[in-house]
């Protein structure tokens, strides 16, 4: 069954972690990375399907740094909430959150890591500056073309929308021309399609995203 858990990271902070073990052996492990709504029924259930998967998902609570139990809902007055805290965390003090989530999966063999929005761009800096990641999934992560000159150290599939008003399309292709050997795709969808609670979701997008994830992550974990 999932469960709530303590993790402590380098610098002594201790916080809570969704933990979702699949049905016999694990494929390897996943860390499952927030978006500003916090650890939320949403990403628990995403934790819950990667586990059904076969993987060991771990989804650390990243609010916890300024605020413990934080579970936001989607709308206007939660995104300011969101934005908020996640300006008070930074994306600094976050990274050893999730470095001690890669090291609390690796338990199950190869670790990879997925976030969403916020998480997606922490996913892209987990890949260029964290050890112990064998793949690496963002998901829409605002602020990604911005930080292209960093340099992947595991395999990269990032997933953007084509309407996503808070991603450039030319982002994403400097993106492309800057990181060729990141795998990229987009997607005919808005910021957030693959989350089924958002007005932005998009079934068909999600569902594609999730088919390549999928492969991807077989392809460099098992």
């Amino acid at each position: 069954m999932p469960e709530s858990i303590t993790l402590q990271a380098a610098d002594g902070h201790r916080f809570a972690a969704w933990v979702a073990a699949p049905d016999g052996a694990p494929r390897g492990g996943l860390v499952v990375v927030q978006e500003i709504f916090g650890l939320n029924g949403h990403i628990r259930r995403v934790a819950e399907g990667y586990a059904a998967d076969g993987y060991l998902a771990v989804a650390p609570a990243l609010f916890d740094r300024v605020e413990r139990g934080v579970e936001l809902v989607y709308d206007d007055a939660a995104i300011q909430r969101g934005r908020a805290l996640k300006e008070a965390c930074g994306n600094e003090r976050p990274l050893l959150d999730l470095a001690a989530a890669v090291a609390h999966a690796a338990r199950a063999g190869r670790v990879g890591m997925v976030g969403y929005c916020w998480g997606g761009l922490l996913t892209w800096l987990a890949a260029a500056r964290l050890d112990g990641l064998a793949a690496a999934v963002p998901y829409y992560g605002g602020g990604i073309p911005e930080h292209a000159a960093l340099a992947p150290r595991c395999p990269v599939l990032a997933h953007f929308g084509a309407r996503d008003t808070h991603i450039p399309l030319s982002g994403v292709e400097a993106l492309r021309r800057q990181r060729p050997e990141v795998e990229v795709h987009v997607y005919d969808a808005l910021h957030g399609f693959n989350c089924d609670e958002r007005a932005s979701f998009d079934a068909e997008a999600a569902r594609l995203a999730r088919e390549r994830t999928l492969a991807f992550l077989r392809r460099h974990i098992g």
